[in-house]
């Protein structure tokens, strides 16, 4: 069954309009002598359809000004929708922004039952929680403190404390778990979880590709107001990774500005396997060579390639300090060339490395997203299948069957 219905859904702003015409705004306009100026159509959303199932977990991702905080106050009945319907099916329970529904004079203790009333629940059923919201939120010692005297992070964690535990049949969540610390929102992610294998509904709005990825199932993804994409969480991600990169810069070495001290610069990345035209093959090893720049002969360098998923998470770090072959001391000018062996292989997908060079501990050079790659898939195991893996990393192994042990007398 369908919680969520969203059909041909639009939202337009008018930018520029006066919500107050006064007297006085005119007059001003006739001595400024000219034309009240025509105010500008925004469409914030326009001709998005898709249907949530119940249970979903849903992650919606986009870049800044993609839609995504409207579509969520449209599911909120926040605001309403200029054209298109929503269908919802089961209570709601948003947490849109720090301290949304808070009243600011009123201790946390009252604002948990202002909330949980507002939510549509009774007195009774707010208090039989009121002990597992207050011991999620950490918080005991300031739930009498009216809410105007609490940081950010303190109204973020009491507010989604009490989404998360007045038991709503959708929870919608936007980026705001990121004003929380990093231990907090690892808890609220757990939380998101626990809500969602409950088999309630969960829309999870969030920059963080590893959250989204490792929270959510499937994912919609809101490209200058439209519906971009729609499917299984991975793929949406990968896809908009993909879209992230600047114009023309969609394979190949690319650096911005030098972010370090400047000693070392990095001039070019290559990763292949068989040979420098075709992609690398899962199976066949990889290579991975970086020229570089000093400003002098004979500096100390540490050189590291980080390699990352297509969620941002780093799969593994490549550290020249563990090669005692390398030389102490490098040349002003030289290619590094790296060879992982065909044991090891990353699985089918598309990837990014980051370079990074020290000297004496201090960044002398650092290239985030220095290269976008993609793995072709192989036969890996030389059985004569692809490969078939969840993980980001396989490795050789040999599998043997003996005889059960004797069971014990």
């Amino acid at each position: 069954m369908a919680a969520i219905t969203v059909s041909q859904l639009g939202k337009k702003y008018r930018l520029g309009a006066q919500t107050h015409d006064t007297l006085r705004d005119q007059l001003a306009g006739l001595f400024r002598g000219g034309a009240k100026k025509e105010a500008q159509e925004f469409w914030a959303l326009k001709d998005v359809s898709f249907q949530i199932e119940k249970g979903d977990i849903v992650g919606v991702i986009g870049r800044n000004g993609a839609g995504k905080s409207t579509l969520l106050k449209i599911l909120s009945q926040i605001t309403e929708p200029t054209e298109g319907e929503v269908r919802i099916r089961g209570r709601v329970a948003s947490l849109l922004e720090v301290g949304t529904g808070f009243h600011s004079e009123l201790t946390g203790r009252e604002n948990v039952f202002l909330n949980g009333a507002i939510l549509g629940m009774t007195r009774a059923e707010i208090a039989r929680k009121f002990g597992e919201i207050a011991a999620f939120a950490e918080m005991d010692s300031f739930l009498d403190t009216p809410v105007k005297h609490y940081s950010s992070g303190m109204t973020t964690r009491l507010a989604f404390a009490v989404a998360a535990h007045l038991e709503p049949e959708i929870l919608i969540i936007d980026e705001v778990l990121a004003v929380g610390d990093a231990a907090f929102q690892k808890k609220c992610l757990g939380k998101m979880g626990e809500v969602a294998r409950a088999g309630r509904t969960v829309i999870f709005v969030s920059h963080n590709m590893a959250a989204i990825t490792s929270l959510c199932l499937r994912g919609i993804y809101l490209e200058k107001g439209r519906l971009k994409a729609l499917g299984p969480v991975q793929e949406i991600v990968e896809t908009y990774m993909r879209d992230a990169l600047p114009p023309g810069q969609k394979s190949g070495f690319r650096r911005g500005e030098v972010r370090g001290s400047g000693r070392v610069k990095f001039t070019n990345l290559e990763v292949f396997s068989r040979d420098r035209i075709a992609a690398p093959v899962v199976g066949e090893g990889l290579t991975i060579r970086a020229t570089y720049e000093a400003v002098e002969e004979n500096l100390p360098i540490r050189f590291v390639v980080n390699v990352y998923d297509s969620s941002q998470v780093r799969i593994f770090a490549l550290d020249s300090f563990t090669d005692r072959a390398l030389p102490l001391l490098f040349p002003k000018t030289g290619t590094l060339v790296l060879e992982i062996p065909p044991h090891f292989a990353l699985t089918p997908g598309r990837y990014q490395m980051e370079l990074v060079a020290f000297i004496d501990e201090e960044a002398a050079d650092h290239v985030p997203g220095a290269l976008d790659f993609e793995m072709e898939d192989g036969d890996f195991f030389g059985n004569g299948r692809k490969t078939h893996n969840p993980a980001a990393v396989i490795i050789k192994n040999q599998w043997s069957l003996a005889p059960a042990d004797p069971a014990p007398r």
